[in-house]
């Protein structure tokens, strides 16, 4: 196992310092964990390429709402035994995000421990009012369902009609003795059970929605999951979240990636832009050839200058400091349903060793085979925006060709930004009924206090919720980020950064490989004219689709 390899740290696993500035992204999808409205709403924030589905259920009185149908996702496809490699999640940080899940399902469970207790005591030592209880929400919930005006407002005076018969045949029972009184309390003490769980499932609420509104308003609320943290070398399942948590930073560190043709590299984008710079190989002097040289040369020159990308002419603000990365890149199918990460003994801990890549950069440039690529990246707009810019070099016959392509990643959808509010009803006043007033509504009303009591019971066995009530689907090959990220293009500023990007970094890069080739007797003038050629066209501000190529 790949968890074997790396797994040398003690104790629970902490967030790394790098995080800073990636918070805004991070924060706005763990928010999803504590979350309270419907599972169907995340189906808004599905983007073109990855689309999340909503599986239904048996019963709808337990369909699970938006926050326990992400944590429990979330939580099962990012630390399942054996779970399908992950896509990286560039501008956040996954394991504070599925900490977030375990600690929104942590304190689930303890209000579902409660309200398991209320459905023993108050429904199953009197089932057959439960039973009627149950059966006259589920028919409840049906009629608010009909868009039919005429058809809901018959449903509604039958459920109201039967309701009364039934009162008063539990009045005047044909019958008296122990059977009749417990008929009797079984209308009754479901009901009183239903306050005692409502006042449970509200003081939960409570605290789902102010750690909501604590994360999205910057205040980095912790995530409490002391399950993860081994007290004695005996807990293994301790000891196997914690390995889960420790792999899934490391397979977030990654340097292998995939390209999935037109929706570009997974995690990174769609490309936006593409730049070539492909020349013939002649020597400067005619009685002289060539010093050999190999693409690893160039690459590495550019490497090394593009660490001077932050350091400017003028004292003005500019780019701030890159990551810059060797990227090796897998090509998969557009529609690929799973990816498969690169292994054996030139990967360490998700890792592709240094003279690994170099081989690919200098052997495989034609033909099938990963590919290496040079990447420079941007992390902006505190983890929102994701710029990459990536570097190639081939030399195929006397032709060196450098290509550089623009790629981004933008912000987070907007249901993942938006704060709770709270539940109101504007209402006209009782003497001056002319004027209207708004009145503060509970943030559990009758119809959840009896979903969350219903499922409380089999919170014991997830899979029995999953059958009964649905499931959230995730789009695979899933990565946290690039599943629910918008388009950049929407977003003024936005834009701009990405198009503003391309010119300095296209520029460096063509410097550096001059360089190279001239220390090495190459004839420059051609190259030189063609990188001039191409600065004038980076500076036209539409972005394309790069990777849609018209037959």
């Amino acid at each position: 196992m790949a968890d074997d390899v790396f797994d040398f740290r003690p104790g629970a696993q902490v967030p790394l310092a790098g995080a800073a500035g990636q918070t805004a992204a991070t924060q706005a999808l763990a928010s999803a964990a504590y979350r309270d409205g419907e599972v169907d709403d995340i189906l808004k924030a599905n983007s073109d390429w990855h689309k999340s589905v909503v599986k239904p259920g048996l019963w709808s009185l337990c369909k699970p709402n938006l926050g326990e149908a992400f944590s429990r996702t979330v939580q099962v496809r990012m630390l399942g035994g054996a779970r399908a490699p992950l896509i990286q999640s560039f501008g956040t940080e996954p394991q504070v995000i599925v900490e977030h899940c375990l600690a929104a399902n942590r304190i689930r469970r303890q209000r579902d421990s409660w309200l398991t207790a209320v459905m023993a005591l108050c429904g199953l030592l009197f089932l057959p009012g439960l039973l009627a209880w149950l059966l006259v929400f589920t028919i409840r919930r049906w009629i608010t369902k009909q868009k039919d005006k005429r058809t809901h407002a018959i449903a509604t005076a039958l459920l109201v009609a039967l309701g009364v018969v039934v009162a008063l045949v539990l009045i005047k029972l044909p019958f008296g003795g122990f059977w009749a009184w417990y008929l009797r309390l079984c209308a009754v003490v479901p009901v009183l059970g239903w306050f005692w769980a409502k006042h449970v499932a509200e003081g939960t609420a409570k605290d789902l929605r102010a750690r909501w509104d604590s994360l999205l308003a910057g205040g980095g609320v912790g995530a409490k999951i002391p399950e993860a943290v081994p007290g004695s070398p005996g807990e293994t399942a301790a000891e196997r979240l914690r390995q889960g948590l420790a792999r899934l930073s490391a397979e977030q560190q990654s340097n292998s990636v995939f390209y999935a043709g037109p929706k570009g590299i997974l995690g990174m984008g769609t490309r936006w832009g593409s730049w070539q710079l492909a020349e013939e190989l002649t020597a400067r002097d005619e009685d002289k050839e060539i010093n050999p040289f190999r693409s690893w040369d160039v690459v590495r020159a550019v490497h090394d200058q593009l660490r001077m990308l932050e350091r400017g002419p003028l004292h003005t603000g500019g780019f701030p400091k890159p990551s810059i990365r060797h990227w090796i890149v897998t090509p998969i199918g557009e529609n690929a349903g799973s990816v498969s990460r690169p292994s054996g003994t030139d990967v360490d801990a998700f890792q592709i060793k240094g003279h690994e890549i170099q081989r690919i950069c200098n052997e495989q440039q034609f033909g099938s085979g990963d590919r290496h690529y040079l990447g420079v990246q941007f992390t902006l707009w505190d983890g929102q925006l994701v710029i990459t810019m990536l570097i190639t070099v081939t030399v195929l016959h006397e032709t060196l060709r450098i290509e550089v392509t623009g790629h981004a990643l933008g912000p987070v959808h907007s249901l993942f930004t938006s704060k709770p509010s709270p539940k109101t009803k504007t209402v006209s006043k009782t003497i001056r009924f002319w004027e209207t007033k708004t009145q503060q509504l509970p943030l559990v009303d009758a119809q959840e206090v009896v979903r969350l009591a219903v499922r409380a019971p089999f919170t014991w066995y997830p899979p029995i919720l999953d059958y009964l009530g649905g499931k959230l689907v995730l789009p695979e090959p899933f990565g946290l980020r690039h599943a629910w990220a918008d388009k950049p293009w929407r977003h003024r500023f936005m834009a701009d950064d990405a198009l503003r990007a391309a010119t300095p970094v296209l520029r460096v890069v063509h410097s550096a490989a001059l360089k190279v080739l001239e220390e090495n007797g190459v004839n420059t003038d051609r190259f030189g004219a063609r990188a001039t050629f191409l600065s004038g066209a980076v500076q036209d501000p539409a972005p394309k689709q790069a990777d849609v190529y018209n037959a």
